[in-house]
């Protein structure tokens, strides 16, 4: 894929119109009360329930954790801890990437060997495209294309990414109440999908130690599916293109306004660290700048302009191994 969207300057340089709906804090709000409270409403509060395992590993434990989502639905995920740590620890959670799961604990182990709990969320209705999972999404929509991105599109109440940044959230709210882990330090990070869940989260609460979003989705919907043909956001092309008009096309783009990155970034306030990739047509990278270029301007007390790792020559698998490096760099300055 050789370059296809604004230059660097203009990258830099790009603030979009934000259509964002008059109610979007109050809808988040809700959302995230509602949650909490069917949660809380469950024997022992809804504290999330962990079993520990032992596959052979001496210097890292490893717990099967079930914690209560958005409708208190059972969401899984692993943790995993450095085996001889002494007190309380910071914290990374995870969110994994488009049609995937949690895959197998050992596959997770580089921030436990750094000296982190991590915390692995396991993706509801995902799974069965790679890395495999376990937790159902019990939830029905009305048509909708083969993915997520259109499953509940008709109102973003019922809306899949409703759900599953709520479980975001909730994935934050477990492991804060876990013993021996330092509720003040938490960071959430992942790639693609999962970078657009922390960018969500960050959005969401507004005291985290740091956000990690490497070249990550669900930002700036609308204009990724004008400039790009590829899946997932061509997902929603699919579904314009079957179900056509311009009642059916202003609904679509109501229900994404109370699900775009960029609101989310607006609002978020931890320090952040994004990646790009120039050449990446799946999250085009005026769509990561989108977000990025926005961070924490609705605050009174903005961050500042998170930093971004640019990737001239690469398309969506952007740093891939070498973003570890930079994450624990990053996460030592926020976490220490």
């Amino acid at each position: 894929m050789a370059y296809f969207d604004m230059s660097r300057g203009e990258l830099e340089q790009y603030l979009p119109e934000v259509d964002e709906p008059d109610d979007f804090d109050e809808f988040w709000a809700r959302t995230i009360a509602e949650a909490r409270a069917a949660g809380a409403a469950f024997p022992g509060g809804g504290a999330p329930l962990l079993e520990r395992l032992d596959i052979g590993l001496t210097q890292v434990t490893v717990d099967d954790v079930t914690f209560l989502g958005f409708g208190a639905h059972p969401v899984r995920a692993w943790l995993t801890r450095p085996a001889h740590a002494e007190g309380p620890l910071p914290a990374v959670v995870q969110y994994q990437g488009y049609g995937g799961g949690r895959g197998l604990p050992h596959e997770h182990l580089a921030y436990a060997a750094a000296g982190y709990a991590h915390l692995m969320m396991d993706t509801r209705g995902q799974g069965s495209t790679w890395g495999g999972g376990s937790t159902p999404d019990p939830v029905g929509a009305g048509p909708a294309v083969p993915g997520v991105m259109t499953r509940g599109i008709e109102d973003p109440h019922d809306h899949y990414y409703r759900r599953l940044f709520t479980d975001g959230v909730r994935a934050v709210d477990a492991v804060r109440s876990i013993d021996g882990i330092d509720p003040e330090r938490v960071a959430v990070l992942g790639t693609s999908q999962g970078g657009g869940i922390a960018i969500a989260v960050a959005g969401l609460l507004d005291d985290l130690a740091a956000a990690v979003p490497d070249v990550p989705f669900l930002c700036h919907y609308r204009r990724a599916v004008e400039i790009s043909d590829s899946m997932p956001y061509g997902e929603i092309r699919q579904y314009l293109h079957t179900h056509r008009g311009p009642e059916v096309e202003a609904r679509t783009w109501r229900t994404f306004s109370y699900l775009d990155g960029i609101s989310f970034a607006r609002r978020a306030n931890a320090p952040a660290l994004f990646s790009t990739a120039l050449m990446d047509d799946v999250c085009p990278p005026s769509t990561v700048y989108a977000a990025r270029n926005n961070w924490g301007s609705a605050g009174s007390a903005a961050p500042g302009t998170p930093e971004i790792d640019v990737y001239p020559y690469n398309g969506h698998e952007g740093g891939e191994g070498h973003r570890f490096a930079r994450h624990l760099e990053f996460l030592r300055e926020h976490l220490k």
